[in-house]
């Protein structure tokens, strides 16, 4: 499970989300818009994703 990646991308601005999802989605690295990176697929960001997963799209890569 160490080299799994996910590859995230942002769909939905955080214009008017709760202050602590902004500072979420900022360091994991995503900016604007249909931006997307690229992090390991762990439980930590697992967890990420549950918490902000309703302003991403989530697609796994091997």
């Amino acid at each position: 499970m160490a080299d799994k990646k996910m590859k995230l991308t942002l769909v939905k601005s955080t214009i008017g989300c709760v202050p602590k999802h902004k500072k979420i989605i900022e360091s994991m690295g995503l900016r604007k818009l249909q931006h997307s990176v690229v992090l390991p697929d762990n439980d930590s960001t697992r967890g990420i994703i549950r918490q902000v997963g309703y302003l991403l799209k989530v697609e796994e890569q091997a």
